[in-house]
């Protein structure tokens, strides 16, 4: 009965999927409107209404407020942590984003609101420099309604300029946020950003950075966050959504902002101390790693499995 209901489930999505097809590969995305459908299936299908089955819901039926900016704004709060732990600060910053999807959309955001300047952001026909900064109601009006090309940008912001096919990590920074898609920062670009005085990379995306673009950031002393810690923003709103699911509960916007907020410091705290504990300051992909180990062992211990 499980594998009857799985493969019935997944047939619907597939056929979902499908009316994507003329969108450019790499554009589709998981948004409110796939998870509205992918809920209304889960209720047709299995006749239950369970909120807490699936997060990233719609206002009005179960969902939470941040819930759409969270991994943006979690990759911005870490990176910001990081840099106060290194004598920095992120207002006044110049700050790289690429990507123009939901978690770039809201990292340009929260990163302006916090005082630095976004002077590049990206999709994959090419990247926007905009050296006075991002127009983000622009964008969302562009990426999110129009669902149309970042050189559309350029037309109706001042100073900003196209370039088309071109490398986004060739931009002079102090900051980078790879927030666009997996494998898109290599070792090349890696060593652009170096020599061009990038000292903070945090990847709000999966796994953007390849392995020899972090081996460049950890031998020319780059502050290096890995998504693993820096992009758990959404999945720790996903909780607080549960959290309000299973409580009946909606909360403010400011209120579970700050939520997000305390979790994301807790994290770079987390891997910051553990990091120094294993006699490797500053190696935030080490002190995720081990932090992350350390959890489930324990947990595993601790409930009988091993």
């Amino acid at each position: 009965e499980v594998m009857r209901f799985c493969q019935s489930f997944m047939t619907e999505l597939h056929r979902h999927i499908g009316e994507y097809r003329d969108v450019p590969a790499g554009d589709i995305g998981v948004g409110g409107r796939e998870i509205g459908y992918l809920f209304g299936q889960y209720r047709r299908m299995a006749n239950q209404h369970e909120s807490g089955v699936l997060t990233g819901k719609g206002l009005t039926w179960g969902g939470s407020l941040v819930r759409t900016e969270a991994t943006g704004y979690g990759c911005v709060y870490f990176t910001e942590e990081m840099m106060k732990a290194n004598g920095a600060d992120i207002n006044g910053a110049k700050v790289i984003v690429s990507g123009s999807g939901n978690v770039a959309i809201y990292a340009i955001k929260k990163a302006q609101e916090l005082g630095a300047t976004v002077i590049g952001f990206s999709d994959s026909s090419g990247y926007v420099s905009t050296p006075n900064g991002v127009d983000v109601e622009l964008l969302k009006e562009i990426k999110e309604v129009r669902r149309a090309r970042v050189s559309e940008y350029v037309a109706e912001a001042e100073g900003a300029e196209f370039h088309e096919g071109g490398n986004i990590w060739e931009l002079k920074a102090d900051v980078a946020l790879p927030c666009a898609t997996q494998n898109e920062l290599n070792g090349e670009s890696a060593k652009l950003l170096v020599e061009n005085g990038c000292r903070f990379v945090a990847e709000g995306a999966n796994m953007p950075s390849t392995p020899e673009a972090i081996e460049v950031f950890k031998s020319n002393g780059v502050h290096f966050a890995p998504g693993k810690a820096a992009n758990a923003g959404g999945v720790a709103t996903s909780a607080l959504e549960m959290q309000q699911n299973a409580t009946r509960d909606s909360w403010s916007f400011s209120y579970t902002d700050e939520r997000l907020k305390r979790i994301m410091t807790n994290i770079f705290k987390n891997c910051e101390t553990t990091a120094a504990e294993y006699d490797h300051e500053g190696n935030y992909v080490l002190g995720a790693n081990i932090a992350g180990f350390k959890k489930v062992a324990n947990a595993m211990l601790a409930q009988g499995v091993i």
